[in-house]
């Protein structure tokens, strides 16, 4: 009898009982995404769908998992980040029967062969988190496109490329813009960001933020989170931008504005939040202080130029987990780098906490569902890029403050007919 073939691909399998302790964790604090199981794993509306996922696999990744498993969907995992797979989670995960392929400090050949595993069941449905799944999909396996219904997408910095591939004409399948969702773009992004990222360089520093110059480069929601989560923690934030407004934003909210090569000069910690690559340089390097620590909390390690980094070393060693320590060959000076510039809220620490994950994995959940509903109709979304419908957005926010036990006021027939009412003066 030939032997079953292993479903799975983890760091090591043993770890699976601590996993699950994470997990259920995450579950006593994701109430909007344990009311949506309980709803729907009864007449699981996902039966009969394939879903391929490539996103960070945290215990609150594993909420969203075993949600859509409830619901009756077939399964299939990859993370989205070499270094920001729990090991122990994916283990719990691989332990109950989940298809997944990830384990910490992969190596880019590893990434993307763990991705292609995804595809092997040929999936119907795709779940992202920074794109490299449906780019995976449009480069390499077009064959399994006609059948694709459609997609969600996570981040900032996979919707902005796969709007660019729609407008370009190249983009396959339908994709919902999850990160979009008011419920996830100002509370994942913004209160997600700035807690984790700051968790994750205290673990890897345990410097004092207080009276440190902390830079943050960018200024869109996840910096601003930074930076406002770095001030009430008595840092002097700095803000770099190529955005007036969102420049004029930071400094009425109190951060000082200068350009990068300014603030080089000043900071001890820099943090990378922008989405674009070689924020920080060579340049940049030469004129830090001895001791400036170096970081990144955008979805790909290019903000940071690490090349450029290595180039003008004199030497390099590991200080501590996640913490290299690079010393200028020029001036003598030590640079640390985080995480090897990957998303230090991940790789230095476990990614965002689970009660504003609760809200972003709803989204994904809800839009992973719409995409199913519409296909049991004979239906779908136009090839495009679509934002989540905005009833969705106040169905799960409603929700969630119902479960942290706050009320709130409704409009009257009266207020609703005023509001309305373009006759009205003053």
């Amino acid at each position: 009898m030939a032997k079953a073939k292993k479903n799975y691909k983890v760091k090591d399998i043993k770890l699976a009982a601590e996993g699950r302790k994470k997990i259920e964790w995450a579950e006593s604090r994701m109430p909007v995404m344990m009311a949506l199981r309980e709803k729907y794993k009864k007449t699981k509306p996902l039966k009969g769908f394939r879903i391929a996922g490539c996103l960070h696999v945290t215990k609150e990744t594993a909420v969203l998992v075993e949600t859509l498993a409830a619901a009756g969907a077939d399964v299939s995992w990859s993370g989205c980040n070499p270094l920001s797979t729990n090991d122990e989670v994916a283990a719990a995960l691989a332990a109950k029967g989940t298809s997944i392929y990830a384990w910490h400090g992969m190596n880019v050949k590893e990434f993307y062969w763990a991705i292609e595993r995804t595809l092997d069941f040929k999936p119907n449905l795709t779940l992202d988190d920074g794109a490299d799944l449906i780019f995976t999909i449009h480069n390499k396996h077009k064959k399994l496109m006609p059948d694709i219904l459609g997609g969600t997408e996570e981040t900032t910095t996979g919707v902005h490329r796969l709007r660019a591939m729609a407008d370009a004409g190249e983009l396959k399948y339908p994709v919902i813009a999850v990160n979009d969702a008011e419920t996830k773009w100002d509370f994942d992004n913004v209160y997600g960001t700035g807690q984790s990222t700051l968790d994750g360089i205290l673990r890897a520093t345990s410097i004092l933020l207080a009276g440190k110059n902390v830079v943050v480069a960018g200024y869109g929601h996840c910096g601003k989170g930074v930076a406002d989560r770095a001030k009430g923690l008595g840092a002097n934030t700095i803000v770099t931008e190529v955005k007036p407004t969102a420049a004029l934003k930071a400094t009425l909210e109190g951060h000082e504005v200068m350009t990068m090569d300014q603030a080089a000069k000043v900071g001890d910690v820099f943090i990378t939040a922008t989405g674009v690559k070689d924020v920080i340089r060579e340049k940049h390097f030469q004129m830090m202080k001895d001791g400036a620590v170096v970081c990144n909390t955008g979805h790909y390690d290019c903000e940071i130029n690490i090349p450029e980094l290595e180039k003008i070393k004199k030497s390099k060693r590991t200080i501590r987990a996640n913490n290299e320590e690079y010393i200028i060959k020029k001036n003598g000076r030590r640079v640390y780098l985080l995480a090897q510039g990957r998303l230090v809220n991940l790789a230095a620490a476990e990614g965002h906490p689970s009660e504003v994950m609760d809200m972003s994995f709803a989204n994904q959940f809800l839009s992973q569902l719409r995409l199913a509903e519409l296909a049991k109709k004979g239906k779908r979304l136009d090839t495009s890029v679509h934002d989540i419908p905005v009833e969705q957005d106040q169905e799960i926010a409603a929700l969630k403050l119902r479960t942290m036990n706050y009320r709130i006021d409704r409009l009257t027939k009266e207020q609703k007919e005023y509001m309305d009412d373009y006759s009205a003066g003053t």
